[in-house]
């Protein structure tokens, strides 16, 4: 009796275990990405890849600004990675930040140049960092791509 319900068991078991690696049936679905997909940056297999969804239900000018934006912030990262690679070589600007003398020798590299700046300093790197977008870096109408400020 013992011996037919631990074959049993296994048996059980056994087809349990092979039910976890069968095909699942996957309905086919359209999305507002296939719309997309001819874009510059969509490969296979994953075609466009927008795993937050922001191109649910997009059009075409909405998929254009929101790669307008990230080719900006992607030019902004990568300078403010070139300045801690500038500023950690020890390369700094000459003179002071503020008119007590702070030195820009002076001011820490990384995170920790934030507490130490002075706050006319901070208010005019917040206000440069303004200016630049809203006068500066802005997408030239009929330029030759997107992102061609």
């Amino acid at each position: 009796q013992n011996y037919i319900k631990m074959k049993f068991t296994i048996a059980a078991t056994l087809v349990a275990s092979a039910a976890a690696f069968a095909p699942s049936q996957v309905a086919q679905s359209s999305t507002a990405l296939k719309a997309f997909e001819s874009e510059l940056g969509a490969q296979p297999p994953l075609g466009l890849f927008d795993p937050l969804g922001l191109l649910d239900d997009a059009d075409q000018e909405r998929f254009d600004r929101l790669r307008y934006v990230e080719l900006k912030h992607g030019r902004i990262s990568q300078l403010a990675f070139l300045g801690q690679i500038v500023t950690r070589n020890g390369i700094h600007l000459p003179g002071d930040i503020d008119t007590a003398g702070t030195a820009f020798d002076s001011i820490p590299d990384g995170w920790a140049a934030v507490g130490a700046l002075p706050q006319a300093g901070l208010l005019q790197i917040v206000g440069f960092v303004g200016f630049l977008e809203l006068f500066v870096m802005k997408d030239i109408t009929g330029g030759e791509f997107v992102g061609d400020f």
